[in-house]
């Protein structure tokens, strides 16, 4: 019985760390002088993963990628993005409109 806790708990442990640092590095440092907040990185992590994963979390090519499939972002990201100030609501609203 303990030894069955103690594997729920590593394995919910291991899932709980891979899952923060995989939330952490999506934005890391996407650009030289622009850190992204907890909330965007926590917000928009399995976007990243879904679009833009074939980048280095930190690389230029990642910002890029996410403006790029920015209308399949989800609304929790979108709405991180915008309350972040990565993104004005008026550029959101343009690119919903367009699709």
């Amino acid at each position: 019985m303990i030894v069955e806790y103690r594997n729920t708990t590593s394995r919910q442990l291991r899932g709980a760390l891979i899952a923060t640092l995989a939330a952490g590095a999506v934005f890391a440092s996407v650009s030289q002088a622009a850190a992204v907040s907890a909330s965007v990185r926590f917000a928009c992590a399995s976007d990243y993963l879904a679009n833009c994963s074939s980048y280095a979390p930190d690389s230029a090519q990642t910002r890029r990628c996410m403006r790029a499939v920015g209308y399949r972002l989800s609304k929790g990201c979108l709405n991180a993005l915008v309350a972040a100030g990565e993104v004005s609501k008026s550029e959101v609203a343009r690119r919903s409109a367009k699709r």
